[in-house]
């Protein structure tokens, strides 16, 4: 049997261990990637990995929609932002625009910045009240 990539085994590792927190967390550092790997492929005029990876980013996009719970009031406005965001995209992708890739990728930052300090918060709640959230 072969040995696994010992890279690989820790990001599925870091996957199946991860908090749901966490994970929303890791869907955003993804597409903030994607979106960068699609801005280089613009730059170097490779239109096939620039599809690619806007349509990772798509994906991701769109898991996060999936994954919105509707009971929430902040959840329905985050699927019209999630929406504006995947149609931007498709935008981007069509057009080969980096600046609306650039406006997309703002969004993302955002988002990912705001989840990592509720993570922080969240877990200094759990450190302050003995492990208990």
């Amino acid at each position: 049997m072969a040995m696994k990539n010992p890279y690989e085994q820790y990001q599925q590792n870091s996957v199946n261990t991860a908090s749901p927190g966490e994970l929303t967390l890791m869907l955003y550092n993804g597409c903030l990637k994607f979106i960068h790997l699609a801005k280089g492929a613009i730059a170097q005029k490779n239109f096939a990995e620039r599809n690619k990876n806007i349509l990772r980013a798509q994906d991701i996009i769109q898991e996060l929609m999936v994954t919105l719970d509707m009971e929430q009031e902040v959840s329905q406005n985050l699927m019209q932002l999630y929406d504006y965001l995947n149609r931007q995209l498709i935008q981007a992708n069509i057009k080969n625009d980096v600046t609306i890739l650039e406006e997309v990728e703002g969004f993302v930052t955002e988002f990912r910045d705001t989840w990592k300090e509720v993570i922080q918060i969240n877990r200094q709640k759990t450190f302050a009240n003995g492990g208990q959230a």
